[in-house]
C-alpha cells in the first residue's frame, strides 16, 4: 500500500461517513421500526463496502488465498461506488454551499436555476462512469507508431514489431472481446510480436483460454513476453511461461534471444515484473543481457525502469503497467490520472539520450472496470533510422 493508496482511501472514507449520516438523518424521520431498520442496512452497505475496497489490493489478497472473480468483482464494485459517490456529493456540497452564499435576498427564480444546475452535474459522475464502462472500455483502437532509433542498421528500417499488453483476461474482460482483439492483432502482419505481461488480474481467471488465444498470433520472428505484476500476484509465473512455450511463445524471464533480420541482429531481451518498492534494484543483473553490436530491445512490465535500462546500453525498452492512466483528464494539456504519482513513463514514445521507450495504454482494466481518457489499444511499432 501507498501513501497515494492511503491519501484516496481516506477521502472515501470521509465521503462515505458524510454519505451515511445524509442517509440516516433522512431515515431518522421515517416513523415506527424503519429508521432503526434503515441504520442496520446502512451498517452492512458498509461492511460490503469495506471488504470490497480490501478486495482491490491484488497483493496482499493473493497472499490470503482470498483473491479470485468473486473478489474481482467486488473490489470494481467497490472501487466504481466510491469513485462515483465521492464526485457526487462532491457536487451536492459545492451546490449546497453556493446556495447559503446566495442568501435569503436572492430571488427563487436564481435560487431555482442554480439547484436545477446542481442536479445535472450530479447526474455527471453516473454518466462518466456509464460511458467509461460500455463505451471507452470496448472502443479498441490500433495505434501505428514509427519510432526513431539513433544508429539504427538498414535491414532493421521497417522492423514492425507488434505489441498487446495488459490483457487481464477476467470478470471485466470476456474471452469473446479477447479474441476480437486477437483477430484485430493478427492482421497487422507484425515481423515480432510481444506481450508485455499480466495476462489475468487474479488466481482463477481464465488464463488458459488467455494463452490459448494468444496462441494464435503469428510474427516472421516468433512471439515473445515478460512477466507482469499480476502473474507475480497470482503465483503464476511458471505456470504461464511453461504452458506458453507449449503453444510457440516463449517468456523471457531473465533472458534474452538473438533475432537475425538480413545482416542486422536484435537482441531481444526480457525481464519479470520489476517492483517499484524495490526501484533501488532495477534491473539487477539484466546489464549482461546486452549484446555489443545488436540492436538491444528489452521487454519490461513496469516502464519506470527506463532510465536504468537506457543506462544499461539497451535501445528500445517496450513496456505496459500503467494502462495510460486508464482513466485520464486533460486539463490545460497536462494528462491527469493516478499513474502520475507513481511514474512519469504513462503513455506514449519516451527518449533518454540515445535510447527510446514506448508505454502501451494496453487492453484490460484493473481496479475499476472502466477507462476514461485512455480507450484500449494495440501497438504496431515501425522502427526507423533516426
Amino acid at each position: 500500500m501507498t501513501v497515494f493508496d492511503l491519501v484516496l482511501y481516506l477521502i472515501f472514507a470521509l465521503a462515505q461517513w458524510r454519505i451515511s449520516r445524509l442517509w440516516l438523518a433522512r431515515a431518522g424521520r421515517w416513523p415506527g421500526w424503519r429508521p432503526r431498520a434503515a441504520r442496520w442496512a446502512v451498517h452492512a452497505f458498509n461492511a460490503l463496502l469495506l471488504a470490497g475496497c480490501a478486495c482491490t489490493f491484488s497483493d496482499h489478497i493473493a497472499r490470503l488465498g482470498f483473491d479470485g472473480p468473486v473478489a474481482t468483482l467486488l473490489g470494481g464494485a467497490a472501487l466504481l461506488y466510491c469513485l462515483v459517490a465521492t464526485a457526487t456529493l462532491a457536487i451536492r456540497e459545492t451546490v449546497h454551499w453556493a446556495d447559503r452564499r446566495l442568501g435569503g435576498e436572492t430571488d427563487s427564480g436564481r435560487r431555482s436555476l442554480l439547484q436545477t444546475a446542481g442536479a445535472s452535474l450530479m447526474a455527471a459522475p453516473f454518466a462518466a462512469a456509464g460511458y467509461g464502462m460500455f463505451v471507452e472500455r470496448l472502443n479498441l483502437r490500433v495505434r501505428e507508431l514509427d519510432v526513431p532509433l539513433a544508429g539504427l542498421p538498414p535491414d532493421l528500417a521497417g522492423l514492425r514489431i507488434l505489441q498487446l499488453s495488459d490483457i487481464h483476461l477476467s470478470a471485466f474482460l470476456s474471452e469473446a472481446e479477447l479474441t476480437r482483439v486477437v483477430d484485430a492483432a493478427c492482421e497487422l502482419r507484425s515481423h515480432l510480436t510481444v506481450i508485455t505481461g499480466d495476462l489475468i488480474s487474479v488466481s482463477g481467471d481464465p488464463l488458459d483460454a488467455c494463452i490459448r488465444q494468444l496462441a494464435r498470433l503469428k510474427a516472421d520472428a516468433g512471439v515473445f513476453g515478460c512477466m507482469g505484476n499480476h502473474e507475480r500476484y497470482a503465483r503464476a509465473e511458471d505456470y504461464t511461461q511453461a504452458a506458453a512455450a507449449r503453444v510457440g511463445i516463449d517468456f523471457l524471464r531473465g533472458q534474452a534471444r538473438q533475432l537475425r533480420f538480413g545482416q542486422a541482429l536484435v537482441n531481444l531481451a526480457g525481464v519479470d515484473h520489476q517492483s517499484l518498492a524495490g526501484r533501488q534494484h532495477y534491473l539487477r543483473g539484466a546489464e549482461r543481457l546486452v549484446a555489443p553490436g545488436a540492436l538491444n530491445l528489452l521487454l519490461s512490465h513496469n516502464p519506470d525502469v527506463f532510465p536504468v535500462a537506457a543506462r544499461q546500453g539497451y535501445n528500445f525498452v517496450i513496456a505496459g503497467h500503467t494502462h495510460g492512466g486508464q482513466v485520464t483528464v486533460e486539463i490545460l494539456d497536462q494528462s491527469i490520472n493516478a499513474a502520475r504519482f507513481f511514474t512519469p513513463y504513462v503513455y506514449g514514445l519516451y527518449r533518454h539520450g540515445r535510447a527510446a521507450a514506448y508505454v502501451t495504454r494496453g487492453i484490460g482494466t484493473i481496479g475499476v472496470p472502466a477507462r476514461f481518457g485512455a480507450p484500449p489499444e494495440i501497438t504496431l511499432l515501425r522502427l526507423q533510422k533516426a
